[in-house]
């Protein structure tokens, strides 16, 4: 709204104060249009993780599994795709995992409208899937063995046409989800990487990734026959609308 002056000033307080108003109304400008902003412009800022042990102690290297990982350097990632619990509402039940490619985000859906949201790298163009499926195996550090065509097209995945061993450097990394439809597997999965910095982009042959301490949370929350709900690249209708103000970093 704006507001105009019918009559002239003529004394010297009146011309103050409207100096005063026209100020106030300039700062708010900046202020009124911030409320037309996408909400996720609104989101507040995540601490700086080297002030933060908290998030210093959820990406710190893992010493007590089959395989030891190594810390993770948030500054390779930007802090919207750390770990963290949002306000989501989808019509989705809770305990369902849902993908959104478009904004390289996972979520796992939970009670009050509610869910804890993972960063993700997803596939790159001409690679993506989206769909419906339901895990239907859980595997702690997995065997990665390429499809034939992967081998035939990609030189990297050549050696390791009868399989990659189970070790940090796995391209399924410390723990995989894999996706069925019926008695189908669609041959994508959700897995760790050991490059924690491709999160956040589109890079992967049409797996899902995340942050190796982040699939391991993952696999701890969810069981066998989780519904899994991939998004179209183009749907982010149901974006999360912020991060939550009081975080429950118990939850972690």
């Amino acid at each position: 709204m704006l507001f105009h002056d019918n009559e002239p000033d003529t004394s010297t307080e009146t011309t103050a104060s409207s100096r005063m108003t026209r100020r106030f109304l300039l700062g708010a400008v900046p202020l009124a249009l911030a409320g037309c902003a996408d909400s996720s412009m609104l989101q507040p800022r995540l601490r700086d993780p080297r002030a933060d042990r908290r998030y210093l102690s959820m990406y710190a290297p893992v010493t007590d599994d089959r395989f030891p990982l190594p810390g993770i350097d948030l500054k390779q990632i930007d802090p919207k795709y750390w770990r963290q619990e949002v306000y989501y509402s989808a019509p989705y039940p809770v305990g369902t995992i849902v993908v959104d490619p478009a904004n390289k985000f996972l979520y796992l859906t939970e009670r009050d409208g509610k869910a804890i949201r993972y960063g993700v790298g997803v596939g790159r163009e001409g690679f993506g899937w989206s769909g419906k499926a339901v895990i239907k195996r859980k595997q702690a550090w997995p065997t990665w063995t390429p499809p034939a065509e992967m081998v035939a097209r990609d030189p990297r995945a050549r050696p390791f046409a009868k399989g990659q061993p189970p070790g940090p450097e796995n391209a399924l990394g410390a723990r995989a989800l894999y996706l069925y439809q019926g008695d189908r597997d669609t041959l994508y999965r959700l897995h760790g990487t050991a490059e924690p910095w491709s999160i956040g982009h589109s890079m992967s042959s049409g797996c899902i990734r995340l942050i190796n301490q982040d699939i391991i949370d993952l696999y701890n929350r969810v069981p066998i026959g989780t519904e899994v709900v991939v998004l179209d690249s183009s749907d982010s209708r149901f974006s999360s609308l912020s991060n939550l103000s009081n975080f429950n970093f118990s939850l972690f």
